[in-house]
């Protein structure tokens, strides 16, 4: 190998992750805030194929808003996954439902406080000759200077309030459209992904996206 090739080698973050023979398994879950995501990675010897490759795992609840320290383990059961679009190569994102146990015989478990997956579960496999579609719709801000003082959204003049809506949906070029790069990376990474991303745009006002998902039958729409 040349030097460059070597150079190449030891300063790219993900080479040595891309050409594994293992796979990279990252389990993702809702904390007890409702809010806020939490995950831990798992090494998977070779490649996964399906979710019953997959093994559940767990983790400490009582660091999570989910559970006591006294009984704070809390089950992750994956339900969905998708390729991993920041490692690349084989790896994966899992996305778990969680439980708790009942009680101290560790015997049975319940859905853990921010489970609402399970609940919804129930409903749509009460009725599995129905076929629902469903779409989601998300606005987000691209933020472009925090501090302690202040959040300004990308796009706005340092002291001031951009002009009125008109010039900034679904806009074009420097002047009225800010932050394409970072949607447009968005959206490949969704794409590399697997989820069902129909499409993106540029919002009313500066530094403002929105993108679809969808349509996506059943549950899998929330996965």
């Amino acid at each position: 190998m040349n030097k460059n090739g070597m150079r190449q080698k030891f300063t790219d973050p993900h080479s040595w992750i891309q050409n594994s023979i293992s796979t990279v398994a990252e389990y993702i879950w809702i904390d007890g805030s409702g809010c806020n995501l939490r995950s831990k990675c798992r090494t998977i010897e070779g490649e996964v194929y399906s979710l019953a490759d997959i093994p559940e795992w767990n983790y400490d609840g009582s660091s999570c808003w989910q559970a006591g320290t006294e009984n704070s383990e809390i089950i992750m059961r994956p339900v969905a996954y998708y390729r991993d679009p920041f490692r690349k190569g084989r790896h994966i994102l899992v996305m778990t439902e969680t439980f708790k146990w009942n009680g101290d015989s560790f015997e049975s478990l319940s859905p853990a406080n921010t489970n609402f997956r399970a609940h919804a579960r129930k409903i749509f496999e009460a009725c599995p000759e129905e076929e629902p579609w469903f779409g989601i719709e998300q606005e987000y801000t691209l933020v472009g200077t925090k501090t302690k003082f202040t959040t300004w959204p990308l796009g706005w003049p340092a002291n001031g309030y951009p002009g009125a809506q008109g010039p900034y949906y679904c806009s074009v070029g420097a002047s009225n459209c800010f932050g394409r790069i970072i949607a447009d990376y968005h959206y490949r990474s969704c794409l590399y992904a697997g989820i069902k991303v129909s499409g993106t745009n540029a919002e009313v006002m500066p530094g403002q996206w929105e993108y679809q998902v969808g349509p996506v039958e059943g549950i899998e729409v929330g996965d």
